[in-house]
């Protein structure tokens, strides 16, 4: 099972530097939970950006994965995750929802960066030649 937080998606949807590395998990949606704050997030900010229409369909590929609704029991266990590891609160619903469906997380966001079951990509940018550079 794989939980792509809201940075791999928007990473993969915008065809950023990492969005090969989070392709594979994307596309085996039978093994795929996507925590419904994932959605709430990648709709803000692809509304944001490139408007209402283009954030529904990205929120409606999301939606091909298993949604996993925030629940009073998983609130709970995020907000302990939340005061354990000092994650704010979307982040610790996200790694709850992973752990709890025993899902491999898939990252850019540092918040998580060597955590067990996560696979952290740090976020890179492209140079003007158009090649993968770390960022600062």
């Amino acid at each position: 099972m794989n939980v792509v937080d809201s940075s791999g998606w928007l990473g993969f949807f915008a065809d950023g530097p990492n969005a090969n590395e989070f392709a594979a998990p994307l596309k085996d949606r039978a093994a795929l939970v996507v925590p419904s704050i994932t959605i709430y997030e990648v709709f803000k900010v692809v509304c944001r950006q490139r408007g209402e229409d283009a954030a529904l369909q990205a929120t409606a590929l999301m939606q091909q994965g298993l949604v996993i609704e925030l629940s009073s029991s998983l609130a709970m266990i995020a907000a302990k995750t939340s005061l354990e590891l000092a994650l704010p609160m979307a982040d610790s619903i996200i790694l709850a929802t992973a752990r709890l469906h025993n899902a491999t997380l898939w990252t850019q966001d540092e918040h998580f960066s060597g955590f067990p079951g996560v696979r952290y990509f740090p976020k890179r940018q492209l140079s003007p030649a158009g090649e993968s550079v770390d960022s600062p």
